[in-house]
Parts: structure tokens; sequence; C-alpha cells
């Protein structure tokens, strides 16, 4: 009974260790990269709560509601969706938050994936 006491409390300090050491992707973040129709600057406002990720993805033709965001350490994921040349899009973003950096993959529907490092604004 008593090591059973032990390894519960172990493993709940454990989960919060791993809870306070994953990075913060809260904040506005910036950044420029190529894509076949152009280089693309965007500004993302990004909020971070526990697992889940809520923000906006704002760039040269508008702002968009970013959607499934999730946060699982220091890896984050959320979906843009666009409409672009009255076609509907699904931008797939997958991320690794380093400090003041994410370094991201961005997959536009079959069409293209793009990898960019976005920064954030201080």
């Amino acid at each position: 009974m008593r090591y059973r006491k032990y390894f519960v409390v172990a493993a709940l300090t454990l989960a919060c260790a791993v809870w306070a050491y994953a990075a913060d992707a809260t904040g506005a973040w910036k950044a420029s990269f190529d894509t076949q129709i152009g280089e693309q600057h965007y500004t993302y406002d990004l909020k971070a709560d526990k697992d889940q990720l809520t923000g906006k993805a704002t760039n040269d033709r508008g702002s968009t509601d970013l959607t499934e965001g999730t946060v699982k350490g220091d890896d984050i994921f959320f979906v843009e969706n666009v409409t672009f040349q009255d076609t509907k899009l699904r931008i797939e973003y997958t991320g690794k938050v380093s400090g003041d950096e994410i370094k991201f993959t961005r997959k536009v529907g079959d069409f293209a994936t793009e990898e960019f490092v976005a920064k954030r604004v201080k």
C-alpha cells in the first residue's frame, strides 16, 4: 500500500513537471515564406490553454479563425480554412515551439507543403 502511494505521488509530480515544461505558444508570431502563389506574410495570434489552442491567422488577404487547435508539450497543431479563387482550402499546420520560435510545416490541401519559422513578436 505504501509503495502505491509513492507511485501515485511520483506520477502526479511527473505529470505536473511535463505540463510546466511545455513551451508557451501564447502570443503573436510573425512569419514570411514562399508559396506557389508568391511570398506570404502572416501574423499568428495564438492562445494556448492546457491542451487546447485557439487564435487567428492574419495575412495580406485578411484574417481567419483557427480551428482544431491542440497542444502536446512543445508540439502544436491547428487548421486554417480559407477560400482562394472560389475554392475552399484546408491548411494544416504542425509546429514545434522552441523559445521565441515555432518551426512550422504547412500543408495546403493536397497541393503543397511549406516549412518555415515564425518568430515571437515582443
